[in-house]
C-alpha cells in the first residue's frame, strides 16, 4: 500500500522534469525519490555541468517554518567541504524549494550490500573509516546528520564513500511520532533519539556503529514488525556481538563496533575523531589490544534513574465559604464533588497506563543466556522440534550448500556456531545440504597445465591434484597429455586427480659431427637437424670470416637430443691490431 502511494507521489512530482529553475538548472531526469524530496539529474547552464537537484515535496514546501529552517540549515551545510561528504553547491528559496548538489556516479551503500551480502572486515574497515572522516568534518562545524544509514551513503566506482542528505536529514526527525514510515531509519536510530531527546554528535556515532555492524554481519542488530518495536529494542536490548555471527571478525574491530553502539551515551565514543583513532590503530595492527572490553560498555543498573512523565493532577475546585446572608447551593456542591472525583479517577487511570507503557523503557532486560545447540545433520523440521530450540531460537533458512558429509535436506552450516552463549530470542541462520556435488570431468587435454587447473578449480569441488611428467612427441611441453579420471567421468567433492604433463619429445642419442670450416648458417641448420640446441659466439681470427673455428662438443661424441653445443664463429682479423704488435712502445 505504501509502495503504491510512493509510486503515485513520484508520478505527481515528476511534473518538474524539463523545468528550468531560476533560469539556470534544467531538470533532465528523475533519479530518486525519498520521503521529503525528489532528486533530479540536472544541467547547470551557467557552468555547463551536470548536477543533482533535490526538490522539496509540496507538503513540506508549503510549511513556512519548515522552509525557513531548511534554508538556514542548508546554507550552513553548503559550507561543508570534504572528500567524504557530497558537496552542496546552491540553496534556493524559490518555488519549488530546492538544493543543488554534486552528481554522484555510484550507488548507495544499501544497494552495494544488497548485491554483495556480508562484507569482509577489510572492506568494512575501508568504508567506515571514510564515513567517520566525513562525520568528523561535519561535527567540527557544529552539524549533526541525525540520519546516518546505508541509504544516505554513496559508494563511488573508485571505492570511495560520500555521506549525503545532510540538509534533509537534519530536518526529517523533527517530528517525534514513530510510524511505520520511519522503519527505514529506525533500525539505525540512537537510544536517545528513540526517547525523543535531542541528538548530538554521539547519536551519529551510534548510527555509524549500526552501519558497521550490518556490513560485518550481513544483518541488522534489531528487527521488528513496527518502528516502535525496533525503537524499544534500541533502548532495552543488547544485540548479538559480530563475532557470534562471524568468528572471522577481528576482536578489536568488534570492540570498536560495539563501543560505537553503546546504549549508554556516556560509554560511547565521545567524538568521531576518537573512533577514528581506534580504527587507525586497528588498521596498523589488527591484533591491537584496545583498553576496554564489550562488558565495560553495558549500562549498569544504576546508571539511569527511572523517568516518569507527571500524571494529570486531580484538581479539587476551591469551595468558597458562603456568606452568612447567602444560602448554600446543595446541588451545585454535589456537582462539584462529582466532577472532582471523576478527574481524580481519570488521573489514576492515566498514571497506571503510563506506568505500563514506560515499563518497557525503564525495565532492564532479563539477562538470560542460552547455549546454541548443534543443529548440523538435522533437518529444519527436526531442529525446530528440538527442545533446545523451541521457545528460545528461531531457525532461518539462508540457502543451500553441496555437501559430501551431510545428506540432502540436512543442515550443513549454522550461525551462530554450536556452543556459543547468546541471549534469548535469537535467530540461528542455517544452510541446508543439497547432497554431494558431482560434475563430469571436462576436457583439459592439450591445455597448458596452469589453464587446466583453473578449469578444474572452477568446478568448485575442492579437487586434489597429482602431476606426472612424461615425454610426448605430439603434446607440447608443459601441456596436459591425459587425465585420470578420463573426460566425462563423474567427479565428486575432494576427488584426487592424476594429470599427465608433457616434457616434450623423448631425447634420442646423437653423434656429433665436425662443424669446423662450416659457414655459420649451414652449421646451425645441421646442428639443429641433429636435435642439438645451438649457441653462437664470435671471435676475431685469421680464419675466413663467418666460418666455424671451434665447437664445444668434439666430433663423434654421443649425446642426446636437446644437448647444447657452442659454435665459435670467426669475425676475421682484429682491426685494432697494428703491424707493430708485440714491439715495445719505446722501441717503436
Amino acid at each position: 500500500m505504501n509502495l503504491r502511494g510512493n509510486d503515485m507521489d513520484t508520478k505527481n512530482q515528476d511534473k518538474y522534469r524539463g523545468m528550468m529553475l531560476d533560469g539556470r538548472y534544467e531538470l533532465v531526469e528523475l533519479i530518486g525519490s525519498g520521503g521529503m524530496a525528489m532528486v533530479y539529474k540536472a544541467k547547470c547552464h551557467r557552468l555547463n555541468r551536470l548536477v543533482a537537484v533535490k526538490v522539496l515535496k509540496s507538503d513540506f514546501a508549503s510549511d513556512a517554518d519548515f522552509r525557513r529552517r531548511f534554508y538556514d540549515e542548508s546554507q550552513a551545510i553548503a559550507m561543508l567541504s570534504h572528500p567524504n561528504i557530497v558537496s552542496v553547491y546552491d540553496v534556493s528559496r524559490s518555488s519549488p524549494e530546492y538544493i543543488v548538489m554534486e552528481l554522484i556516479d555510484g550507488i548507495t551503500l544499501k544497494q552495494y550490500m544488497e548485491r554483495r551480502g556480508r562484507l569482509n572486515w577489510r572492506e568494512s574497515l575501508h568504508f567506515i573509516t571514510q564515513i567517520m572522516k566525513g562525520l568528523s568534518h561535519a561535527h567540527s562545524r557544529g552539524i549533526v546528520h541525525r540520519d546516518i544509514k546505508p541509504q544516505n551513503i554513496m559508494v563511488l566506482r573508485d571505492g570511495s564513500v560520500k555521506v549525503t542528505d545532510f540538509g534533509i536529514a537534519c530536518l526529517s526527525n523533527s517530528a517525534n511520532t514513530m510510524t511505520q514510515e520511519a522503519l527505514g531509519s529506525v533500525h539505525y536510530i540512537s537510544p536517545e533519539q528513540a526517547k525523543g531527546n535531542r541528538p548530538d554528535a554521539r547519536s551519529d556515532i551510534y548510527s555509524a556503529g549500526v552501519v558497521l555492524y550490518e556490513m560485518l554481519t550481513g544483518r541488522l542488530p534489531f528487527e521488528g514488525d513496527s518502528a516502535v518495536s525496533v525503537a524499544i529494542q534500541h533502548l532495552s536490548s543488547v544485540p548479538l556481538s559480530p563475532r557470534e555471527i562471524d568468528p572471522d571478525v577481528p576482536e578489536a574491530l568488534e570492540k570498536i563496533c560495539m563501543k560505537a553502539m553503546a546504549s549508554d551515551i556516556d560509554r560511547r565514543y565521545p567524538t568521531a575523531d576518537a573512533m577514528l583513532a581506534d580504527l587507525e590503530e586497528f588498521r596498523k595492527n589488527p591484533d591491537v589490544d584496545l583498553d576496554f572490553s564489550i562488558e565495560d560498555l553495558r549500562r549498569p543498573d544504576t546508571d539511569e534513574p527511572t523517568q516518569y512523565i507527571p500524571a494529570v493532577q486531580a484538581v479539587t475546585p476551591k469551595r468558597e465559604e458562603p456568606q452568612e446572608d447567602e444560602p448554600v447551593d446543595e446541588k451545585k456542591t454535589q456537582k462539584m464533588l462529582l466532577l472532582a472525583g471523576g478527574i481524580a479517577l481519570a488521573a489514576v487511570i492515566v498514571f497506571a497506563l503510563w506506568n505500563v507503557i514506560m515499563g518497557s523503557f525503564r525495565k532492564e532486560p532479563v539477562q538470560t543466556e542460552f547455549t546454541v545447540p548443534n543443529l548440523l545433520g538435522m533437518t529444519i523440521e527436526e531442529a525446530e522440534a528440538d527442545e533446545r530450540v523451541k521457545g528460545i531460537f528461531t531457525i532461518t533458512e539462508m540457502g543451500s550448500r553441496a555437501s559430501s558429509e551431510y545428506a540432502e535436506g540436512q543442515i550443513v552450516e549454522q550461525t551462530p556456531a554450536a556452543d556459543n552463549v547468546v541471549r534469548s530470542n535469537r535467530e540461528i541462520q542455517v544452510f541446508v545440504s543439497t547432497g554431494e556435488k558431482t560434475e563430469p570431468m571436462p576436457r583439459v587435454t592439450g591445455l597448458e597445465w596452469r589453464s587446466a587447473k583453473i578449469t578444474l578449480d572452477d568446478l568448485g569441488l575442492d579437487l586434489q591434484y597429482n602431476w606426472k611428467d612424461e615425454y610426448s612427441d605430439s603434446i607440447t611441453s608443459g601441456c596436459v597429455i591425459r587425465t585420470e579420471p578420463a573426460k566425462g567421468e563423474m567427479l565428486r567433492q575432494g576427488d584426487v586427480l592424476l594429470l599427465y604433463r608433457s616434457k616434450g619429445p623423448e631425447p634420442k642419442p646423437v653423434t656429433v659431427i665436425s662443424f669446423l670450416t662450416y659457414e655459420q648458417t649451414t652449421a646451425v641448420e645441421e646442428a639443429e637437424t641433429l636435435g642439438l640446441k645451438v649457441t653462437v659466439k664470435h671471435v676475431y681470427s685469421d680464419a675466413l670470416a663467418g666460418t666455424v673455428v671451434e665447437q664445444s662438443i668434439a666430433q663423434d661424441t654421443v649425446v642426446t637430443t636437446g644437448a647444447e653445443i657452442v659454435l665459435t664463429v670467426s669475425d676475421g682479423p682484429d682491426p685494432s691490431v697494428s703491424g707493430t704488435e708485440g714491439i715495445p712502445p719505446e722501441a717503436a
